[in-house]
């Protein structure tokens, strides 16, 4: 895998490598301090030429301590991924990750969304759709919403008929 920037993305990397390489979950008897907030994430594997091979992640917190939501996000981008096949061994050098650690989402209306500044849940009550902010190629609200729209089978609905939530995310390289 590349060398990552950050000990989050990091310990991301190495329960991607113990998942694809042993089919085991990271043992995390050590987690480091900053992963021991309750927080949620998102996951995402890239190629080496920044083509996305994997995104998973969670809007709430399912575990007690983020170390644990990044090893089961971690472990579902290899696998879980309809898109994509599940990672090979021969991948992981060439592999990028990164970790998403998301704030609360709050909810919204469209003319406070920024695409670059939040992320997006656009939800009819019973399907959503979400997509990361600061996402390299998304600059307007309109693309923001309508992939997100697109995301949860939503593209039909009038906007009015939607609710929105926005939330922030630190992202670990």
């Amino acid at each position: 895998m590349n060398t990552c920037k950050t000990p989050i993305a990091t310990f991301a990397a190495k329960a991607v490598e113990k998942w694809v390489t042993d089919r085991e979950k990271l043992d995390c008897n050590d987690i480091p301090d900053d992963l021991k907030i309750k927080a949620a994430c998102f996951v995402s594997l890239h190629t080496a030429d920044g083509s996305l091979r994997g995104c998973i992640g969670t809007l709430e917190p399912r575990h007690s301590c983020l170390a644990l939501d990044i090893i089961d996000n971690a472990v579902a981008a290899c696998d879980n991924d309809r898109r994509f096949n599940r990672v090979e061994k021969k991948e992981l050098h060439g592999l990028v990750i990164s970790v998403d650690v998301l704030s609360e989402p709050e909810k919204t209306t469209i003319e406070e969304l920024d695409p670059l500044k939040y992320g997006v849940i656009v939800s009819d009550g019973f399907r959503r759709g979400v997509l990361l902010p600061a996402l390299e190629s998304i600059t307007t609200v309109k693309q923001q919403v309508d992939i997100a729209k697109n995301k949860a089978g939503l593209s039909h609905v009038d906007n009015s008929l939607l609710k929105f939530y926005r939330f922030t995310s630190t992202r670990y390289d």
